[in-house]
């Protein structure tokens, strides 16, 4: 029999910030917590991990795993987390491999617990029901509050690029109350690593909660779900129905919640008393207690408690009933504390049997498609390596690098899409109708054509609208915003060269489709009109105008559309220019074609970095100052706004200096450049007030490629304006570095960052 223990629960706080009505160690049968200490003492804590340790090096364990948990484990604060972390680490990682997690509600994780754990390798779990409805079913403050805008404010700061790494999913508790596919999209959209399905705690004495004259609530419930799952493709793992097909095919299940593998689990409380599984808690009152605690007793000892070894039996140890169940090798009876009974204790079946018969099939006997590669389990793995990073601080990067922060902007975009379809239901009429086909078009394409959808959803002013939609939900005109999903599915039908019907919001009297055109229609198809995509082209029946299209220029090394149409391509400060006549288009395309070559000619590394970059080029309206005029905006990545320059040769270097502020945008989204807190304001060249230190550092960056430009320039031409030039733009470049380095304050990140200008700066030689 298996006698040792490798996943251990730590509580380090007993007490809880929210008051969750199912939750079972406050609101179920065991009221232990109420004479246990509130927090974990720093001893405790250093027993426990010897113990842990000693027990591993006894049993020459390659790893063990520790869940810090609760009530809630954030309220131990960041400093005391601080000290369980280092003497979990300094005690245990000599003797094996630590696995570090935190299972949190997620009220209070911030900026500085995610450092925190980032320094110490622990992964955090969170706990979401779904969406606002669902969530709030049980999960609020005890004053009756939502939790939900908090908990997502912390999955948002897990998908963070610099923490993605620490997002170790989402623990959803089932509740037959609230619509399945809602809750399984609103999960969905927060882009987990991994979902799990616990099914609420209960026991015969206290069944769980079942509609009237429903056989098994719990398997309608879940089977929707695994439905739509599959479906859409397993975009992302779920742990309850990959362990009961583990199960069932004679694998270990990697849960106690199903399958009949031995319980290899031990918690500690508090108060330092060794327990049983947490979830017994909901069976009786001091159900999970052995009456052993970590000063007295080694591990060896409570893993040899009769009621910790009696889950170490296997299908032997279950019931009559549920030995003989054809189902058994899948569900191993349930979880055990599922199966308590006054009069007999565990020796039943599990409360949800009837469910688990129906769904246990539907689940193990599904076709085996391998799940498709998501953007969820790409996004992961979006890290610049030190060369890619050294690179791209020294100026112009490489493709290889531009390849990994337009993935990581195409990740956000899909997250942000996400966010967008968790907003739909709350819009009715003809809009709702719109955005809810457009949202089913859109998830068929990508099971179908991810390709296509990539495409779409990686336009930039795919990303200016989602952001927008967000920013602006419950305003006037929010609705119209959103529907414009079904102009993003019809653009990625188009796209996959498909044919398809759907229903596109008219906005200012025409249809809009991203990257691919817009159509003008009839007043009277307003709010919507029927759009046709096929291969041979877009109609409509309600047109009454001919098909414009996003106008695309192809160069040397470049492609990059001249979007003078869509409704989303705002550039702030700038206004963009109307549907350009023929002649102004013309400029348009000569100019950038002129452009390509002539910096493909003569910085050969930014042309190949922007090549990769560049997608699209708004024309915007010069400015009452007459200055040349340019712009981008983090809203909007992969796109630049330009005002058409009088100079020849200045094109270029409007177009390397804004892909200078696009690269770095991400880079900074991916490192810790700067302390946001930080308000100090520096003098600069090419500025007459000051500027913060994030401005110091997106112009620099800009300065520098452009001074490189007029460096090459200068030395091919022996042009005295063009010496002038580079020499300005240099110095300002100089002595932007010399501000950065001497004023202090740069993580190291920035001051990597900055010195990798300044190698490429001292590089520079003059010898023309």
């Amino acid at each position: 029999m298996l006698a040792y223990v490798s996943q251990y629960i730590l509580k380090v706080c007993g007490r809880c910030d929210l008051s969750c009505d199912h939750c079972y160690v406050y609101e179920h049968a065991d009221q232990s917590w109420r004479h246990k200490p509130k927090v974990i003492a720093g001893p405790t804590v250093a027993q426990a991990a010897q113990r842990i340790a000693e027990h591993a090096r006894r049993w020459q364990l390659g790893q063990v795993s520790i869940v810090l948990h609760g009530g809630e484990p954030l309220l131990l604060g960041r400093d005391r987390l601080h000290d369980v972390l280092r003497t979990l680490r300094s005690e245990i990682d000599p003797v094996t491999r630590l696995i570090l997690t935190i299972h949190t509600n997620g009220v209070l994780l911030d900026e500085g617990l995610c450092d925190l754990f980032a320094e110490y390798d622990v992964r955090v779990g969170v706990s979401l029901d779904g969406d606002r409805a669902a969530n709030d079913r049980h999960r609020r403050f005890a004053d009756g509050r939502s939790s939900h805008t908090a908990v997502l404010r912390a999955l948002a700061l897990l998908r963070r690029p610099e923490y993605r790494h620490l997002y170790a999913g989402i623990l959803c508790t089932v509740d037959v109350s609230n619509d399945p596919i809602a809750v399984y999209e609103a999960l969905l959209a927060q882009d987990p690593p991994r979902l799990d399905m616990l099914l609420p705690h209960a026991t015969w004495d206290t069944p769980p909660p079942r509609p009237p004259g429903v056989r098994a609530p719990y398997a309608a419930w879940l089977g929707q779900i695994h439905a739509r799952w599959l479906a859409d493709g397993r975009p992302v793992p779920i742990r309850f129905f990959d362990s009961l097909v583990a199960a069932w095919e004679g694998r270990a299940s990697g849960s106690e919640a199903v399958g009949a593998d031995p319980v290899d689990l031990l918690v500690i409380d508090t108060d330092g008393g060794w327990e049983q599984a947490d979830s017994l808690k909901t069976a009786y009152d001091g159900a999970p207690a052995t009456g052993f605690d970590v000063f007295s007793h080694s591990v060896d000892e409570a893993a040899a408690h009769p009621g910790v070894a009696a889950r170490r039996t296997g299908v032997e140890g279950l019931c009559r009933a549920c030995r003989s169940c054809p189902v058994v090798r899948a569900c191993g009876g349930g979880l055990f504390a599922h199966r308590y009974k006054s009069g007999n204790g565990f020796a039943n079946p599990s409360v949800f049997c009837e469910d688990l018969k129906i769904l246990i099939p539907q689940v193990t006997h599904a076709p085996r498609r391998p799940g498709r590669p998501s953007h969820r389990a790409h996004a992961s793995r979006h890290t610049l390596s030190d060369e890619a990073f050294d690179l791209l601080a020294a100026g112009p990067g490489d493709p290889a690098a531009m390849a990994i922060l337009t993935d990581v902007r195409y990740s956000d975009n899909r997250a942000l899409m996400g966010m967008v379809a968790a907003r739909l239901k709350g819009i009715s009429g003809p809009l709702g109708r719109a955005a809810a086909e457009g949202w089913r078009l859109l998830s068929a394409l990508d099971a179908q054509h991810p390709a296509a959808v990539r495409e779409i959803l990686s336009y930039p002013y795919v990303q200016s609208w989602a952001t927008r939609c967000l920013r602006l939900a419950g305003t006037p005109g929010a609705d119209l915003g959103a529907a414009h999903v079904a102009g993003v599915a019809a653009a990625a039908a188009t796209r996959a060269g498909i044919e398809a019907e759907i229903g596109v919001p008219v906005r200012d009297g025409a249809v809009y489709l991203p990257a691919v055109g817009s159509l003008a229609v009839a007043a009277a198809a307003a709010p919507v009109a029927l759009v046709q995509v096929s291969p041979s082209g877009i109609s409509s029946p309600d047109a009454t105008g001919e098909w414009r299209s996003v106008r695309r220029v192809t160069a040397t090394g470049m492609s990059v559309t001249v979007d003078d149409i869509d409704p989303f391509r705002d550039c702030r400060a700038w206004v963009p220019a109307r549907r350009l006549p023929a002649a102004a288009w013309d400029w348009w395309r000569l100019a950038l074609a002129r452009a390509a070559a002539r910096l493909s000619a003569e910085l050969p590394c930014y042309a190949s970095v922007l090549g990769a970059g560049l997608r699209s080029v708004v024309p915007i309206r010069p400015g009452e100052s007459g200055l040349r005029e340019s712009g981008t905006t983090r809203d909007a990545f992969g796109a630049v706004a330009l005002a058409a320059p009088d100079e020849p040769g200045s094109l270029s270097e409007l177009l390397v200096h804004e892909m200078q502020h696009v690269k770095l945008a991400v880079v900074a989204d991916l490192f810790r450049l700067f302390h946001p807190d930080d308000q100090r304001r520096f003098s600069v060249g090419w500025r007459t007030e000051p500027r913060p230190v994030e401005g110091v550092l997106q112009g620099t960056y800009a300065h520098l490629a452009v001074a490189d430009l007029w460096r090459t320039r200068a030395a091919s031409t022996r042009d005295e304006q063009a010496r002038h030039r580079y020499r300005t733009y240099r110095s300002w470049v100089e002595d932007a570095i010399g501000v950065l380095l001497t004023a202090g304050g740069l993580p190291p990140a920035g001051e990597r960052l900055v010195e990798g200008m300044r190698t490429t700066v001292m590089g520079w030689t003059d010898d023309w």
